[in-house]
């Protein structure tokens, strides 16, 4: 009985969450689409903020899935992700305004909202329905090849462009002498998250190449 009803709670719970985000991404993607229709990218960053930032952070809740095992995703795969996006979000696009008028948030919005208004809705019919349709699951595994390298192409640019910014403002910035005896360089920052694209990029692709041929095969076998 504790185990059925513990089961319950969790396809309540994931179902709330999956479909919450699908409506979060979906307006972003609305947005993005009329904004940059009717007034271009420069105004894209503007019509999106909220609830992109909305949809990104509450993101973090997956990486805590994956550790109590609420979820079977690998930390592996989630933390990088997850962590990378939040940092595009919070520590470029918000933190640095002179970012958010470049055509690459465009870009990098409708890349991501399309991916995630995809994974959203599988999961989320997954949990309330117990089963996805066969096109969701082929596009769940079959986009990411399209979409990803635009995002982190889009990514990879919006670090890159917002660099001279972070130079010449010194935002989060540390210096010495101080009581810590520390300081922090917020464009060494800056570097190292362009770094972690290397491994992250063939690691990441690799992860779904497989996981498309694992899931697709098994689809056909049935």
């Amino acid at each position: 009985m504790a185990g059925s009803l513990s089961l319950l709670l969790r396809r309540l719970y994931l179902s709330l969450y999956n479909w919450t985000l699908f409506i979060g991404w979906s307006q972003v993607l609305y947005l993005a689409v009329k904004t940059l229709r009717e007034s271009g990218p420069e105004q894209v960053y503007n019509a999106v903020e909220r609830p992109l930032q909305f949809a990104q952070s509450a993101a973090f809740l997956e990486i805590l899935h994956g550790l109590v095992g609420l979820v079977r995703s690998p930390i592996t795969a989630t933390l990088p992700q997850i962590s990378s996006r939040l940092f595009l979000v919070w520590g470029i696009l918000w933190s640095f305004p002179e970012t958010q008028s470049h055509v690459l948030v465009s870009s990098l919005v409708i890349s991501w909202s399309i991916t995630e208004i995809i994974r959203y809705s599988f999961y989320g019919m997954k949990e309330t329905l117990g089963f996805a349709p066969s096109w969701l699951q082929w596009l769940r595994y079959s986009t990411f090849m399209l979409l990803y390298p635009i995002g982190i192409t889009s990514e990879v640019g919006l670090i890159y462009l917002a660099m001279p910014h972070i130079k010449n403002s010194e935002k989060y910035c540390i210096r010495m002498p101080n009581k810590w005896n520390f300081s922090f360089d917020y464009i060494c920052a800056a570097i190292v998250a362009l770094g972690f694209y290397v491994p992250g990029i063939p690691h990441m692709y690799g992860y779904m190449l497989g996981q498309r041929k694992k899931i697709l095969s098994k689809s056909k076998a049935e």
